[in-house]
């Protein structure tokens, strides 16, 4: 990554996330900061988090999730293992290349969904 002035510059086909939600960011094209949230209800809630954080002691780089988040968490997570071992299974049963293909893009579908925390 270039760095300008102790500044890093992504590159133009780098594709950036809001820091909340996660969503794909626009491309602005424009000069100056990058964006760093897809709205202002995102850009809210994460100060709404960051002011919670530092009245609770917490450090700031800590992740927070309620109850019902961290337990879809735990779903997700139990739902990308066992498409794994689907696959895991049909290579060792010898399926034909195409369902593996198959197989596969739904694995990498599922692990899409968890890079979204919320």
């Amino acid at each position: 990554m270039e760095v300008v002035s102790g500044v890093p510059l992504t590159r133009r086909h780098e594709v950036r996330h809001c820091a909340w939600c996660g969503r794909p960011l626009p491309g602005s094209g424009r000069i100056g900061r990058p964006r760093r949230y897809c709205g202002q209800a995102c850009r809210q809630r994460a100060y709404e988090r960051r002011t919670q954080v530092q009245r609770g002691g917490l450090p700031e780089d800590a992740v927070v999730l309620s109850a019902a988040e961290l337990a879809d968490l735990q779903d997700r997570l139990f739902q990308l293992r066992c498409a794994a071992e689907d696959v895991m299974t049909a290579a060792e049963d010898g399926v034909e290349l195409a369902e593996l293909q198959r197989m596969a893009a739904g694995l990498v579908d599922s692990a899409r969904g968890l890079e979204r925390l919320r």
